[in-house]
Formats: structure tokens, C-alpha cells, sequence
């Protein structure tokens, strides 16, 4: 049995569609034995138009009142699938950043994580439940909530794989993988099947968007292997790993 630990992005839950096709996913990785924690992002351009929204009411809104609204847009979509694997005959539970025991430094709009206690992920892991948590936000000491900015749901899924001391993280996006070059520009592109840290994070911080470059130097930091893979395809995707692991040990590679 492996902990995966499952992060999807806003086009991989746009709509209620893809949200029950990815709850059928994550049910099928749980019907293999493993336990299973998912970390969501929110809807399609959700949160672009919550901003759209403020700004058009005021050109300078608070940052805390920022924070608080973008939040909104996890609340939605951890709600709508822990709905949908429950209709796929499975138990999920859904958490917010808060619930979910991140805790961030005082900023808005940008938060670090400095700690992450995930206590009630892990009881529901334990009751054999599939734990849903919003991306990209947390709670500061004063007990606000906080966003974690550009690719903040990627970093929060390696922070809650750490914490939990997962076997491997999964990120589901919209491309299949991790490519040479922007496959939807250079059709010759060509995928890479594996990659180490170093090189990825020369990739992001030369403008690669596959993996927010906060993501990578997470996962560096405590070892985390991660697989980047398309929600929307059976295809193998990339694995990013440290040099000289054997990948024919790590979970769920099919």
C-alpha cells in the first residue's frame, strides 16, 4: 500500500464534468490499495474572476480582504469533488488550507508556508477516507487566511506530501508531462521520461510553467519524487526525482 498524494490544477476541475471524471481517478488510484490525499486548485479561471470582480469595485482592494476572497475558489472545487467520489461509491473528506493545518508567514498574496500539521488529514486517512484539500492558501498566526501566490496549490500538494510522509506526488495538469519544448508551439517537442531537480529548476527559472519554480525547491528539500502527468490522458508523464533513485520502486507509475 503507497500514500500518493494527488494535486490537480484548474483546468483539470473547470467543470463538473472534468471534476467527476477526476473523481473517478482518484477512486480508481484508492481501489488499488493505496490511501489517497488530493490537493485542489480552484475551478477554470475562478480565481481571475473573483479579481476581476474586486478590482471592478475598487482599484486598491485590501489584501486581506483579497486573501479572504480567493480562498473561495478551493472551497468550491475540494466541496464539489469530495461530492463526486462519494457518488463513485467512495468516502471523501474536504478541508480548507486552515483545516488542513497549513500555516504561513504574515504576508498576503504571497504567503511561505512555515509549518504544516495536517492532524485531521491524516485521522481521515486512518478511517480509510480520501482527503480533499484546497491549494494555494493557508492561515497566519493571526488567524487569517493567507494565498501562496503564482503556483501556490503545486506547493502546497509537496508540502502536504511531506507532511505526511507520502511515497510520491502527483501533479495532474493539461500537458502530458514535462516536454523539451512547449508542445503546444513546437510540435517536435519531445517528452522527457525522467528529469533530476537541478535540471528543472533551470527549466523554471528560464520561463518554464510546467512546475512553479517554490514547487521543485520544496520537493529538493525533503527528497520528494514527483510525477507530472495530464488529467486528461493515460500517458506516463515525467518523473522528477533525485540522481540516482531506481524508479521501478516508487508506486503507481501505470
Amino acid at each position: 500500500m503507497a500514500l500518493i498524494v494527488q494535486k490537480y490544477g484548474g483546468s483539470s476541475v473547470a467543470d463538473t464534468e472534468s471534476i467527476k471524471r477526476v473523481a473517478k481517478r482518484v477512486v480508481e488510484t484508492e481501489k488499488k490499495g493505496n490511501k489517497v490525499a488530493v490537493v485542489v486548485s480552484a475551478m477554470g479561471d475562478t480565481t481571475d474572476d473573483l479579481i476581476d470582480q474586486a478590482l471592478s469595485i475598487d482599484s486598491n482592494p485590501p489584501e486581506r480582504e483579497m486573501d479572504m476572497l480567493m480562498t473561495a475558489g478551493e472551497r468550491i472545487s475540494m466541496s464539489l469533488l469530495a461530492v463526486a467520489i462519494h457518488a463513485e461509491g467512495s468516502r471523501a473528506h474536504s478541508f480548507t488550507g486552515q483545516q488542513a493545518g497549513f500555516f504561513t508567514d504574515a504576508r498576503y498574496g504571497a504567503a511561505h508556508i512555515k509549518a504544516v500539521r495536517p492532524d485531521r488529514v491524516k485521522n481521515a486517512l486512518s478511517l480509510g477516507d480520501i482527503a480533499i484539500v484546497a491549494g494555494f492558501q493557508g492561515i497566519n498566526a493571526k488567524g487569517d487566511a493567507t494565498t501562496l501566490g503564482r503556483g501556490g496549490s503545486d506547493t502546497s500538494a509537496v508540502a502536504l506530501a511531506v507532511a505526511l510522509g507520502a511515497d510520491i506526488c502527483e501533479i495532474y495538469t493539461d500537458v502530458d508531462g514535462i516536454f523539451t519544448a512547449d508542445p503546444r508551439i513546437v510540435p517536435s517537442a519531445r517528452r522527457i521520461p525522467s528529469i533530476d531537480y537541478e535540471s528543472i529548476l533551470e527549466m523554471a527559472s528560464c520561463g518554464s510553467k510546467v512546475l512553479a519554480l517554490r514547487c521543485v525547491e520544496y520537493a529538493q528539500r525533503f527528497n520528494m519524487p514527483l510525477h507530472v502527468r495530464s488529467s486528461f490522458s493515460r500517458r506516463p508523464g515525467t518523473l522528477v526525482v533525485p540522481d540516482g533513485i531506481d524508479l521501478r520502486t516508487l508506486p503507481n507509475l501505470d
